[in-house]
């Protein structure tokens, strides 16, 4: 099972509300599929450079790969030539919870944090994968043909997951 293999972020300084933390892959899996936009953070040179992005995903064993599309050069291509290593978060359901005083207002949410690769696909048959799995999280619809125009006007890349956490609040 992935969950054993991909390093889940738990233990000792790493979610100070252990009450809300998710561990069950199949929910951690639902949550992601809420969720509508991945932000990416890039490191450029000690600045954050952070990028909301629509995404699809796929789990294969012990990975969780998404994939994304964007033009083919700009701030963002060119850091992930450069700087791979990112942090992503994503986030999904949230809502405030009013009460009589400032200080005990809150808010549920569902959320995952973590860490990865990313790189450019470069195969005509996994930017095809890449950008059927996008569109079917997006929609819901499978089957999506795209020719070679299509494929070879945008550029597709992958996160790899290496790290993960998350956590709900309800």
């Amino acid at each position: 099972m992935w969950y054993n293999e991909l390093t889940i972020i738990k233990g000792e300084n790493t979610m100070r509300r252990k009450d809300r933390e998710v561990t069950d892959p199949a929910r951690i899996m639902e949550v992601i599929d809420r969720c509508s936009c991945c932000r990416i953070g890039f490191n450029d040179n000690g600045e954050v450079y952070i990028v909301p992005l629509n995404f699809g995903y796929e789990q294969n064993e012990n990975t969780i790969t998404f994939y994304f599309h964007s033009a083919k050069e700009g701030r963002k291509i060119q850091l992930i030539k450069t700087s791979p290593e990112v942090g992503f978060e994503m986030d999904t359901d949230y809502a405030l919870h009013e009460a009589d005083n400032a200080c005990n207002y809150s808010a549920g949410f569902k959320s995952i944090i973590g860490n990865g690769i990313v790189s450019i696909v470069s195969e005509a048959s996994e930017k095809r994968r890449g950008l059927s799995l996008l569109m079917e999280h997006s929609t819901g619809k499978k089957d999506w043909v795209f020719n070679d125009y299509m494929v070879n006007s945008v550029l597709v890349f992958r996160l790899t997951v290496t790290k993960l956490s998350c956590k709900e609040h309800k």
